[in-house]
């Protein structure tokens, strides 16, 4: 979502307000904090305009990594897939794609032309997607959506959230004629969302509402609708509003990261995985042979070996205005953001 509201503005000027009274302890202290890095690669231009792309989520090909898969929401038009270098070499113009997410082959995405979950299916050997829905499956008023798959049970989860602050879980199932799924939970979290993110691992669901915060549930279905809250938009603080895309970046023995899309400052900030999602930092994505990043909405990183160029895995943000018109999706070798000595 691309907005900027009377509550950023407000925040913006609070903090100002705080850095001048402080003599400048408060900015100091944040902006050391904030690394920069720059893009390897973007990809081709969505192919309508405005505020059109929105989320990613990449398939590692487990053949070869080099030939795995960027697949990109533009919310006007369906999907877009691409290549490493950022070619599209598939597009699907099956609805309103807010949000998209993929456990292994499997992918699915928050159509918001009819409010229903579009489930695809990765064909290895033509590195395509394939509609394998078995029905139409309608939810909630769609926005953000993510997936979970439960290393307690082995289910598969689509996970879609609201402007009007609900979050609803469906389970995923084979009917023997395509996918399909029910409804086995909902949360009332709160204000307007969209991004969201779960560890499959460690068994959690974060949700970003929008103007205040990061939130921290079970992503289990059975689980009471207890909360954690791992940040808050403040004055001076790490996120500036809106809290928009989340992802996990995968590390050993339950260590890793957590992202986030500070968009009122075209930031993301970074958070342990593990314990309280203590933060660690921000980093912006600045102008080098790619241009820069600003007001992102969707993210994904993965941890994976990709071929050379991404050895240690990918960040892949989507830029609010890129400088050929159209908007598209930026790619950042992982171990620009995070140091060798920090990768766990």
């Amino acid at each position: 979502m691309k907005k900027r509201t009377l509550n950023t503005f407000v925040a913006l000027i609070l903090a100002t307000m705080l850095v001048s009274c402080s003599g400048g302890r408060v900015r100091a202290r944040s902006e050391a904090r904030i690394l920069e890095v720059a893009a390897a690669v973007e990809t081709e231009p969505v192919n309508t305009g405005g505020d059109a792309a929105d989320d990613a989520t990449v398939w590692v090909n487990p053949a070869d990594p080099a030939q795995s898969l960027v697949i990109g929401t533009n919310k006007k038009r369906g999907l877009a897939v691409y290549d490493l270098t950022g070619k599209e070499i598939q597009s699907l113009a099956d609805g309103e794609m807010n949000n998209v997410d993929n456990r292994d082959t499997l992918v699915t995405a928050s159509n918001r032309s009819n409010n229903s979950i579009a489930i695809y299916r990765i064909n290895a050997e033509t590195r395509r997607l394939e509609n394998v829905a078995a029905a139409e499956i309608r939810t909630i008023e769609a926005y953000g959506s993510c997936m979970y798959k439960s290393s307690k049970t082995g289910k598969s989860y689509y996970i879609v959230t609201s402007k009007q602050g609900v979050v609803e879980q469906y389970e995923l199932f084979d009917t023997g004629k395509g996918v399909s799924a029910k409804r086995v939970r909902q949360i009332k979290v709160g204000s307007q969302l969209e991004g969201c993110v779960a560890d499959d691992e460690l068994g959690y669901l974060y949700v970003g509402e929008e103007d205040v915060g990061i939130w921290k549930y079970s992503a289990e279905p059975d689980s009471e609708p207890a909360r954690k809250e791992v940040d808050r938009v403040r004055p001076g603080g790490s996120l500036v509003a809106d809290v928009e895309g989340l992802t996990i970046a995968y590390g050993s023995d339950g260590k890793g990261y957590l992202i986030a899309s500070s968009q009122g400052n075209s930031t993301f900030a970074i958070y342990r995985r593990e314990g309280d999602n203590t933060y660690v930092k921000s980093f912006r994505i600045v102008a080098g042979s790619i241009d820069q990043v600003t007001e992102t909405d969707g993210i994904h990183v993965t941890t994976s070996n990709l071929g050379s160029q991404f050895p240690n895995g990918v960040f892949i943000a989507q830029d609010g205005t890129d400088d050929k018109g159209k908007q598209n999706f930026k790619l950042v070798p992982w171990q620009l953001i995070v140091a060798a000595d920090e990768r766990r």
